[in-house]
C-alpha cells in the first residue's frame, strides 16, 4: 500500500493550520534572541547509552476513526522508541499540557517540568477520498525548535506502518542513523508437540512453517501450510524476497518467494545442502554450501543465468558462507584448522585467512549491513553465544549466553541482532521452547520478540520501500 510523505516547512503548514505557524513563526524570533541550544542526540555508538526521556502525545483527530488511529499510531512509536533502548518514553499521566492543546506552539516550560527532552505531537485527519492524513512533528525541548516535521497520506488500514516510518523518521533525526522499525521478520515457526489440528505429519514431523510479521510481532501471519518442512529463510538485502530450502523426494530443494506478490519459484535440487543460501548485496547472486562427493565446499551462483561457480576447493568442511556489504570478501566457517572457526576469502575464493581464535567452536557468521563487523554463534564451554566480531577478528564481544542460542540475524541498519533461544526443560535439553530474542550492540538491551508458537531461524528484512 502506498503511503506519500510530505516535508511540513513553515510555509506548507501555514495554508493548512494558520493559528499554529502564526504562532511557530513567533517563536523563531523569539528564539534568534536566546543563547543557542546544542541540539539534542543519541551518539549510539557508545557502550550503555542512558535512554532520552521523550513524550509522545496522542495525536489529535477530530473524527472518531481519525482519534483512534491518533491513539493507536502514538502508542507504536512510543512503544518502537522504548523497545530500542534509546528512548525512555515519559507516562501520559504526568503530562501537564494536553494533546488538545498542541493546536498552538507547545509550551515548553511545562515539557521541561516533567523532563522531557523531546517531543512527539501529531494530528490525524479523514479526508475527503477516504485516505488517512497523517501529520507529525518532533521538537526539542530545551532548545524549543522543531527538528523535523512531515505529513504522510494512506488507506486507513495502513494506520501502523504510518507509525513504524515516524518512528523510523525520529531515530534517524536524533541518532544519525537509519531506523529498522519499518520491517518485517520472517523465521520458521514450529508446532508444538501436544498441539492439536495444523501440524505435524510425516513429511513435516516438526510441522514446521514460514510465518512473517512486522520487527515487533504485530501483523502475523504465515506464508506456508506446514504440509512440507521448511528450513532456514534468508531475507533479499534489496528485494520483499525470501530463499528457504525444503525437501522433494528426500533432497534438499531451495525455492524463492516473494513475500508481497506470494509467487514461489523453484531455484534448483541441491543435494548435501544443509542451510538455505544467502543473497549477495545487490540480490542477484546467492552463496551456498553443498556436499559433493562426501566433501562440502562453497559456491555461488547467478540468478540470472543459473551459472554454478565454486569458491573452495578443500578437503574440509566449509560451510555457512555470507557476503561482505560491498560483495568483495565472504566470510565463512571450516574445520580446516582442525576445529570449526572462521575464515575469510575474497569473492573469487582465493586470499583465505582464519580470524577467529577463541577458545570454543564458531558458526553461522553473517557479516553486518554496514561493513563493520560479523555476527556469529559460538559453542563454548557446554554454552551457546551471540557474539560480533571486527572482520579482521579483533575486538570480539559475546552479547547474549544460554544453554542454546543460534542464528543471528542484523536489522538493516546494523545496530540491532535478532536470534533463537531454545530453552531447556529436560536434563537433556529437550522439551524447551523455541522463541526469537532481540538484543542491541551494547549487549545491554535483550527482548523477546512475542510469536504465537514455537519459532527459530529468523531473517530480517530491508527497509519496506
Amino acid at each position: 500500500m502506498t503511503i506519500r510523505p510530505m516535508i511540513m516547512p513553515a510555509k506548507f503548514a501555514m495554508k493548512t493550520f494558520a493559528p499554529l505557524i502564526a504562532l511557530l513563526a513567533f517563536a523563531v524570533a523569539l528564539s534568534d534572541a536566546r543563547p543557542a541550544h546544542a541540539e539534542i542526540t543519541i551518539d549510539i555508538t557508545r557502550g550503555n547509552v542512558e535512554p532520552l526521556p521523550i513524550a509522545v502525545t496522542d495525536f489529535v483527530g477530530k473524527s472518531g476513526a481519525a482519534a483512534r488511529a491518533g491513539r493507536d499510531i502514538a502508542g507504536v512509536i512510543a512503544a518502537n522508541l522504548e523497545r530500542s533502548g534509546l528512548f525512555k518514553p515519559i507516562d501520559p499521566k504526568a503530562f501537564i499540557q494536553s494533546a488538545g492543546a498542541l493546536n498552538a506552539l507547545p509550551r515548553f516550560g511545562d515539557w521541561r517540568v516533567i523532563n522531557a527532552q523531546a517531543l512527539v505531537q501529531g494530528r490525524t485527519e479523514v479526508v475527503s477520498d477516504g485516505r488517512l492524513r497523517v501529520e507529525f512533528r518532533l521538537w526539542d525541548v530545551f532548545s524549543e525548535q522543531q527538528m523535523i516535521g512531515l505529513a504522510y497520506f494512506t488507506v486507513p488500514d495502513n494506520w501502523r506502518r504510518v507509525a513504524h516510518i515516524i518512528s523510523d523518521s525520529i531515530y534517524k533525526r536524533i541518532t544519525g542513523e537509519d531506523g529498522y522499525f519499518d520491517t518485517r521478520i520472517v523465521y520458521v515457526s514450529e508446532q508444538p508437540k501436544d498441539a492439536k489440528g495444523v501440524g505435524r505429519n510425516r513429511l513435516n514431523p516438526f510441522g514446521k512453517r514460514l510465518a512473517i510479521m512486522d520487527q515487533d510481532g504485530e501483523n502475523h501471519r504465515f506464508l506456508t501450510d506446514g504440509t512440507t518442512l521448511v528450513l532456514t529463510p534468508r531475507f533479499s538485502p534489496t528485494l520483499q524476497e525470501i530463499t528457504y530450502m525444503s525437501y522433494f523426494r528426500n533432497n534438499p530443494r531451495v525455492y524463492i518467494f516473494n513475500i508481497d506478490t506470494g509467487r514461489q519459484e523453484v531455484l534448483g535440487d541441491f543435494p548435501g545442502m544443509t542451510f538455505a543460501p544467502r543473497f549477495s548485496p545487490d540480490g542477484k547472486k546467492i552463496i551456498m554450501s553443498m556436499a559433493k562427493d562426501g566433501n562440502s565446499e562453497i559456491y555461488v551462483m547467478d540468478l540470472r543465468t543459473r551459472v554454478v561457480r565454486q569458491l573452495t576447493f578443500h578437503s574440509a568442511i566449509d560451510t555457512s558462507p555470507s557476503f561482505s556489504p560491498d560483495a568483495d570478501q565472504v566470510v565463512f566457517n571450516s574445520d580446516r584448522g582442525g576445529s570449526q572457526q572462521l575464515y575469510i576469502m575474497d569473492d573469487r575464493g582465493k586470499n583465505v585467512r582464519r580470524i577467529s581464535f577463541g577458545n570454543g567452536r564458531y558458526a553461522t557468521p553473517v557479516w553486518s549491513p554496514r561493513g563493520d563487523l560479523i555476527a556469529f554463534t559460538k559453542l563454548s564451554g557446554g554454552r551457546f553465544f551471540i557474539g560480533v566480531m571486527k572482520p579482521d577478528g579483533s575486538g570480539e564481544r559475546l552479547l547474549a549466553e544460554d544453554f542454546k542460542i543460534e542464528g543471528p540475524t542484523w536489522s538493516p541498519n546494523g545496530r540491532v541482532l535478532i536470534f533463537y533461544r531454545k530453552g531447556r526443560s529436560e536434563k537433556d535439553g529437550s522439551g524447551g521452547q523455541s522463541k526469537l530474542w532481540s538484543i542491541d550492540l551494547t549487549g545491554h538491551n535483550e527482548r523477546e520478540i512475542p510469536t504465537p508458537m514455537d519459532a527459530s531461524d529468523p531473517a530480517w528484512s530491508p527497509l519496506i520501500p
